[in-house]
């Protein structure tokens, strides 16, 4: 992209995109190159991108999730862990994207990591991760942080000055030792479908995609790997 070309605007009421990113990673994957464990080849590129340097937050992503009727909504928030069964976060139960969660038990993430080419799609089930889980993380954050959680009502319209408030008598009540309240917790997405793709030259990117076969178990699932078109 040359400096200055990004957009133009020919009229108030339209904005239209003149810039083509041209994308070039320099490795190639394809079915017989990546893991068999989706989630071992995205620990392999996560590990990659943060010993580069070059990605700021490569744990931001964007999670979607739907209502009951399919009313989907996206936000970007913080990857906190991958284990054997998934992507973990953090969040208030109460808010908008738990409730939807729990009345529709599936979401997407995506993660895209444009200074290197790379981006990895998400889609699964979910499920709370446990109490104990749940509370070592709580204890791992700055008291600030736990203090934040106990004071804001996620999601829900507050009025001027009333956050404040609440943090005051947060800090009053709880002090240096804070508990995790039972209204906060994590949220894991087990995946039935992961792919990961890497930007090319003129469009042709590389694109491989992971889909669990059905019935495996989550302990030890089976994947069917395949290369899409781009």
């Amino acid at each position: 992209m040359t400096a200055g070309t990004a957009i133009a605007q020919p009229s108030p009421d339209k904005l239209k995109i003149l810039a083509h990113e041209q994308y070039d990673a320099p490795e190639h994957i394809s079915p017989s190159t990546v893991d068999p464990d989706p989630l071992a080849q995205f620990r392999a590129w996560f590990t990659s991108v943060q010993v580069q340097g070059a990605v700021h937050e490569p744990e931001a992503m964007t999670l979607s999730t739907a209502t009951a009727s399919g009313i989907p909504s996206a936000r970007v928030l913080l990857l906190k862990q991958v284990d054997a069964r998934g992507f973990v976060f953090f969040t208030n139960y109460t808010s908008r994207k738990s409730r939807e969660l729990a009345e529709n038990p599936r979401a997407a993430l995506a993660f895209y990591w444009r200074e290197v080419h790379k981006q990895v799609r998400v889609i699964g089930r979910v499920e709370r991760v446990s109490r104990e889980e749940s509370e070592e993380y709580f204890h791992s954050r700055p008291v600030g942080s736990q203090i934040g959680a106990w004071a804001s009502r996620q999601s829900s319209v507050v009025g001027e000055g009333e956050l404040q408030a609440r943090v005051d008598k947060i800090k009053e009540r709880f002090g240096e030792e804070v508990p995790a309240p039972e209204f906060w917790g994590g949220w894991r997405v087990i995946p039935d479908e992961v792919e990961f793709w890497l930007g090319k030259p003129s469009r042709l990117h590389d694109r491989v995609r992971y889909l669990r076969v059905e019935g495996s178990p989550d302990d030890a699932p089976q994947w069917k790997i395949e290369r899409l078109s781009p």
